[in-house]
C-alpha cells in the first residue's frame, strides 16, 4: 500500500510549497540531513502524501522534525499515510540504535498522530528557543 523513499534535493521546493500552504516557516535546505540522510517520503500510487527528518546525534537520542503532508493529498488514508511515515522514522531510529526520539509539534492533528504512534506528551506550555550563530 504505502511505500517509502529517501528524500532529495530534488523534493526540497516540492517540501518548501507543502511547509508554505500549512503556514510553517521552511528550514533552510542546509539546516536539513544530507540527501539520502534521514529523511523520507511516503507515497502511494506514485503519489507524495507525507514527508519527515530525523537528525542523528551521538547519544542514544535522536530528534523527529519538520513533518509535512501534501495539502493536495485528500484520501482517506491520509491519517494511516502520517502514521506510517512516524513508525518508519521510529524503526530507522531504532536500527541505529536509538533509544528515544524527541519531537517538538505545535499542530493539534499531528500531535494526535504522534499520540497514535506511543508518544507520550513530555512537557506543555514551553517554548522552543533557538539562536542564529
Amino acid at each position: 500500500m504505502f511505500k517509502i523513499r529517501l528524500l532529495t534535493d530534488e523534493d526540497y521546493p516540492t517540501l518548501v510549497e507543502y511547509w508554505k500552504f500549512w503556514r510553517f516557516p521552511a528550514p533552510k535546505k542546509e539546516y536539513l540531513p544530507d540527501e539520502g540522510r534521514g529523511g523520507i517520503m511516503v507515497y502511494k500510487d506514485g503519489i507524495n502524501i507525507c514527508a519527515g527528518y530525523l537528525f542523528f546525534t551521538n547519544s542514544k537520542m535522536a530528534w523527529m522534525e519538520f513533518i509535512v503532508s501534501n495539502p493536495e493529498y485528500k484520501e482517506k488514508d491520509r491519517k494511516e499515510a502520517i502514521c506510517f511515515l512516524i513508525n518508519e522514522l521510529n524503526y530507522i531510529a531504532k536500527s541505529k540504535g536509538f533509544e528515544i526520539i524527541f519531537t517538538s509539534v505545535k499542530n493539534q492533528n499531528l500531535i494526535n498522530r504522534f499520540k497514535e504512534c506511543g508518544y507520550v506528551i513530555g512537557s506543555e506550555n514551553t517554548k522552543e528557543l533557538m539562536i542564529k550563530l
